[in-house]
């Protein structure tokens, strides 16, 4: 279980395969002081486990299911990635209760500015419609954030410097594909 509060940017070292299972060797600093192998960290918002930790580097194993539904297909070496360590017990929660089991993707389709503050509009699959509640809760890439607006397939986040900065929200473009996971209070009825 994780909070969407990216703790820290990571870069992506090597990628390589072996059968089914995809290996990410990720360059990090924060993410070692803490962490053992075993545990789950957030990479872009997915919940991987990590397998090994040598000389500043994360390896995780992923598997073929995880690898087709996000968007850590179309990582390249060097592209950055948002990482977050699991919540610990009696830890504040910043942002909202976010698994790493990733909803969709989605597609920007709009990164501009309306009223001097940057907005992202977020294209997704219409099935998931109905999870992307106005001032609720979403996780795009494993960011905590608050939909302002929701129309026909697409969602709008507006995003403060602080984030912009601090996240692979920076790095993003028009038509870039964004893990989505919708808030899970809103997916199970009560």
């Amino acid at each position: 279980m994780f909070s969407g509060i990216v703790e820290e940017l990571g870069e992506l070292k090597k990628v390589s395969k072996r059968g089914n299972v995809t290996l990410f060797e990720i360059q990090a600093k924060k993410m070692l002081e803490d962490v053992n192998i075993g545990e789950s960290i957030s990479v872009n918002g997915a919940c991987l486990t990590m397998i090994r930790k040598e000389s500043g580097v994360l390896s995780f194993e992923v598997m073929a299911e995880t690898f087709n539904v996000t968007n850590l297909m179309t990582l390249k070496i060097k592209d950055k990635v948002n990482l977050e360590r699991a919540l610990k017990i009696g830890d504040r929660l910043s942002g909202h209760f976010v698994t790493g089991h990733i909803d969709s993707t989605g597609i920007i389709r709009r990164k501009n500015y309306i009223n001097d503050n940057l907005c992202f509009e977020i294209a997704f699959p219409v099935e998931f419609m109905k999870y992307a509640v106005k001032k609720g809760s979403v996780a795009l890439d494993g960011i905590s954030l608050t939909v302002a607006e929701k129309r026909a397939n697409t969602l709008q986040v507006f995003i403060i410097p602080h984030t912009l900065e601090n996240t692979t929200l920076s790095f993003k473009a028009q038509s870039d594909k964004v893990n989505i996971e919708f808030d899970i209070l809103l997916k199970h009825p009560q």
